[in-house]
């Protein structure tokens, strides 16, 4: 009964209650914060990660800039329905140069995590330009326009170089090179030992069919690499049920 009276001083004195809440807030904080600064990384590395390339760099940000993540998480959780559904559960490494992650929080359209080499080229091209024409119920407004806008990396340079100075490891060689990279990657033709050597598994090709570079081209070069870099056949999916 001791304890319960002076329980009852703390609920009736507004400013101790306010302070000890205070001090208990602050305690729970530090356990979780302070550990932090004595890890090297916060990220354990995963072998196949690497930047995007600039293409993929300039896709990403139109998928940014278009909203998709609004409606499309990019992260499995671990969960055994979405280990089934999605592929294995996401990793912090796959999104280590990721400014911003896009994990979402609200999926009106599954989840993108495992989406590269999941469709063709040309199935994702019917689906932006009209989604319902591959997938009758989706309620996706078109993108049709992204095959009319050009695209030539004029600004890829300074996009890596920014990307830089929040952590993601271009090196110089990279960034002189990326009008090249920018441009080679969707010619099958083209030289593209360096681009390979700089950024491996690069896919290659015409992503969008058109002989002009569009942002058609960027934004499916992108969403072809999402969730690819990974050797997940190493890995062993253990979801919680």
């Amino acid at each position: 009964m001791g304890i319960l009276d002076h329980h009852k001083k703390i609920e009736t004195h507004a400013t101790l209650l306010l302070v000890l809440s205070f001090l208990v807030v602050t305690i729970g904080g530090l356990v979780q914060i302070v550990p932090l600064f004595y890890l090297e990384n916060t990220i354990e590395e995963v072998e196949g990660m690497r930047p995007y390339s600039p293409l993929e760099l300039a896709g990403r940000e139109i998928y940014v800039r278009e909203g998709c993540y609004v409606c499309h998480s990019q992260m499995v959780r671990p969960m055994r329905d979405e280990v089934e559904r999605y592929g294995h559960y996401s990793l912090a490494a796959e999104s280590m140069y990721d400014h911003p992650f896009q994990w979402g929080s609200k999926r009106t359209g599954p989840d993108l995590a495992r989406l590269g080499g999941r469709y063709s080229d040309e199935w994702h091209v019917a689906h932006l330009i009209n989604p319902r024409d591959v997938v009758p119920e989706s309620v996706m407004p078109p993108y049709a326009y992204l095959l009319d806008r050009p695209i030539t990396g004029e600004y890829i340079q300074d996009l890596m170089s920014t990307y830089r100075m929040v952590g993601v490891p271009y090196t110089d060689e990279m960034i002189e090179a990326a009008p090249e990279d920018f441009a080679v990657q969707v010619d099958p033709f083209g030289d593209t030992d360096g681009l390979l050597e700089r950024y491996h598994s690069a896919q290659v090709r015409n992503f969008d069919g058109q002989e002009e570079l569009t942002e058609m081209d960027a934004l499916i070069a992108y969403m072809q690499m999402i969730g690819t870099l990974v050797d997940f056949s190493t890995f062993e999916a253990e979801a919680s049920r």
